[in-house]
């Protein structure tokens, strides 16, 4: 019986051609692989666009739950030693606000933290070492069981309770523990206790925020236990006369 080379010796004495792309006939070369330089500059790359990817998303989501100033809202400035460029602004009903020195600037499509900069990096032009504090205010309406319902300029760092504290506070009949936020005519579901930063929520320009009025039953437990022993005096009086 003839004897069979092994394997591996057939495959070095018949090595398997490649597929040839140029046309040129099958290549008889050994596959091209990687050097490790170029395995490890591959990798590095890859890490970086994962790492941008990572870091961009956050802020698209970002900049989606905190739209740009809406007309009625406010910017605050204050600048240090500059009482005549200190002040509130408020946007006008084309999205825009006139700043002194600046002018006109349109402020619908600016994110919150694109319009501080912008107004930092501008007003650092005309001023030397200015301190500039640059607070956006929102408006809120606050309805419901408080003592004085309305619309009120918010900043984003306050939480619920300064809200209601602005609206008077909640009635004696409120549930200040169980407050809703209602955007565009429906209610958003979210808790929200006393403790919630409007940033945390997040609150936007025209939000509403409901304080709901507690039941009857709830409002009225004195009624209800006096008129639930007077009826059953009314009914022990009745049994023992019978």
């Amino acid at each position: 019986m003839p004897i069979l080379p092994a394997e591996d010796d057939r495959a070095e004495q018949h090595p398997r051609p490649l597929v040839d792309l140029t046309g040129q006939g099958p290549s008889l070369r050994r596959p091209l692989r990687f050097t490790k330089p170029l395995k490890a500059s591959l990798l590095l790359r890859v890490g970086v666009l994962l790492l941008a990817l990572g870091l961009v998303a956050p802020l698209l989501s970002a900049q989606t739950a905190a739209p740009g100033l809406q007309p009625g809202d406010v910017v605050r400035l204050k600048i240090w030693r500059e009482p005549d460029l200190s002040g509130d602004y408020q946007v006008n009903e084309w999205g825009e606000v006139v700043l002194p020195k600046i002018g006109s600037l349109p402020v619908r499509a600016l994110s919150a933290d694109s319009l501080r900069h912008l107004l930092v990096s501008t007003y650092s032009t005309y001023l030397r070492d200015a301190a500039i504090d640059v607070t956006l205010l929102r408006r809120v309406k606050v309805t419901g069981s408080v003592h004085t319902p309305g619309v009120y300029q918010v900043d984003q760092t306050q939480t619920v309770a300064d809200v209601l504290a602005l609206a008077g506070g909640a009635t004696g009949d409120g549930k200040p523990d169980q407050v809703q936020l209602q955007r565009g005519g429906k209610r958003v579901d979210l808790r929200l206790n006393q403790d919630t930063r409007l940033f945390d929520a997040p609150m936007q320009s025209g939000d509403l925020l409901y304080i709901p009025q507690r039941s009857w039953a709830s409002r009225n437990s004195g009624v209800l236990v006096g008129a639930g022993i007077t009826a059953m005096a009314i009914i022990a009086a009745a049994v023992i006369q019978y």
